[in-house]
């Protein structure tokens, strides 16, 4: 099912407060967004509680698709059930669950492995990580792998990255990092003040 993810796709979507989403500048911008990310998941109602309920994502969108009449006039039944959720923007950075209903239910997994090649890391940031983790932690049909706790990342010049980490498995086995950003993400454009003269 991974074959329709981007590998190693990162999404970074706040799903609180004031967004940590800033636009580049006009003259950096190109002519692509990442629109969505869809996971093509066993039974969206088992997935809903973790991105809708536990992480305050908004459904914009739930359809069945597929559904018609077959060469003899026959009703038939829809093949697909796509949900869409966003964080605070209303055309970038959404995910999308997908199950196909003409497919019989996979059964639960037993076991979960964190992403080799061709597997995927989903990355979403919550900035009120602190309050909102015992939710998360609550939360059925999931598979907790890491509490959270600090991190530093490389940063450019010499500079670290803090973050609050954690991750969960969802009911797919997808592997989401759940983060709290405490400095300046990777790639913000940084605005320096020069320090002022002494007099």
């Amino acid at each position: 099912m991974k074959q329709f993810l981007f590998a190693a796709l990162v999404l970074l979507i706040a799903t609180t407060g004031v967004s940590h989403a800033q636009p580049v500048p006009e003259s950096e911008k190109i002519p692509v967004d990442i629109r969505r990310t869809t996971l093509v998941v066993r039974d969206i109602e088992k997935s809903l509680p973790l991105y809708r309920d536990a992480l305050g994502l908004k459904v914009v969108y739930d359809q069945l698709i597929g559904g018609g009449k077959d060469k003899d006039g026959k009703v038939t039944p829809p093949t697909i059930r796509l949900v869409l959720l966003r964080a605070n923007d209303q055309f970038i950075g959404a995910i999308g669950l997908m199950q196909r209903l003409n497919q019989p239910m996979l059964p639960p997994l037993t076991e979960f492995k964190r992403p080799i090649a061709g597997g995927m890391i989903m990355v979403i940031n919550a900035k009120d990580l602190d309050t909102r983790w015992e939710k998360i932690k609550a939360t059925p049909n999931i598979k907790i792998d890491t509490e959270p706790y600090r991190i530093e990342y490389p940063g450019p010049n010499n500079t670290v990255i803090p973050v609050l980490f954690s991750s969960v498995f969802d009911n797919d086995g997808n592997f989401i990092e759940i983060n709290k950003l405490l400095g300046t993400a990777a790639g913000a454009s940084t605005t320096t003040t020069p320090p002022a003269e002494k007099k």
